[in-house]
């Protein structure tokens, strides 16, 4: 975070995007009701801003439905309003826009699939991304994020991981190249904690991981990254580079070429058994 809440100056949040209309219109209605209850209250924006310690700055946009608060800021208010739990349960509808609306879709298509396969060629994959490893990696990106972003987008990628709290969880399957497993983003420490946790992430009974060695001669992912799900009611959803444009396809003969492929390149990688004691071994390396 860039700036600390405690000494009343605006505290981070996230600012809403125009273009999407879901968030502009849960955080207009979340603004309008807590400028209701403030002035009910009979506080100013400022009174208000010292008692639940945030800037008057940030009282405005969140009224004004300019900026998703985060969920203390929420909590702070009911308590200062003496709302008993009516500002605070707003959290659930935020929850809902908190984070981009990209994001958001793809969280609610995995929090759907009953099974999620993907082969990653450039950086571990989303699911399986330690914070450190994460933040990193949004660091790299350009143009460069501002630190109230970052923040977001951390947080978003880590709520994703919620479907390992689903029981019975989604079939995963993921095939990571090499290089990927060896990249010290973030440093060697962020690297290090980023490989145990796949170690302790690839022990689960629903996890299928996989390494593809550097030094395969035969290769079918050369034209980029794989990504699929499939669903309870029987359709599915895939993508990858190099083929309809990049694009998401739901058709099943489309759908047919990209499993083709996925299905060459699993059998090209390291077995889940070989991948696991890959990983260890990079560890003694690391």
């Amino acid at each position: 975070m860039s700036v600390d809440s405690s000494d009343g100056t605006e505290e981070p949040g996230w600012d809403v995007d125009p273009e999407d209309e879901q968030g502009v219109a849960v955080v207009a209605a979340l603004g309008r009701q807590l400028k209701a209850w403030r002035e009910s209250a009979g506080l100013r924006a400022a009174e208000f801003g010292a008692a639940i310690q945030y800037g008057e700055d940030q009282v405005r946009k969140v009224e004004a439905g300019k900026r998703i608060p985060r969920p203390e800021y929420l909590d702070r208010a009911d308590e200062v309003l003496g709302a008993g739990g009516k500002i605070a349960a707003m959290k659930a509808d935020l929850e809902q826009v908190r984070y981009p609306k990209k994001v958001r879709d793809l969280k609610e298509r995995e929090a759907k699939a009953v099974e999620i396969g993907a082969y990653n060629n450039h950086n571990i994959h989303g699911l399986l991304q330690t914070e450190d490893y994460a933040r990193a990696l949004f660091r790299t990106l350009r143009p460069a994020y501002t630190p109230d972003e970052m923040e977001r987008m951390v947080s978003a990628r880590m709520a994703r991981q919620s479907i390992f709290q689903r029981s019975p969880g989604p079939a995963l399957s993921i095939v990571q190249e090499e290089v990927t497993l060896r990249r010290p983003i973030g440093g060697t420490m962020v690297l290090r904690g980023q490989l145990e946790h796949l170690l302790e992430v690839v022990q689960l009974p629903n996890i299928e991981f996989q390494v593809m060695p550097t030094d395969r001669e035969d290769h079918a992912g050369m034209l980029g990254l794989i990504q699929f799900l499939k669903f309870s009611d029987g359709t599915a959803l895939g993508r990858a580079d190099g083929v309809f444009h990049g694009r998401p396809v739901s058709d099943p003969k489309q759908l047919q070429l990209l499993e083709l492929r996925y299905g060459i390149i699993r059998a090209q990688a390291l077995t889940p058994r070989e991948s696991r004691a890959f990983i260890e071994e990079l560890l003694g390396e690391t």
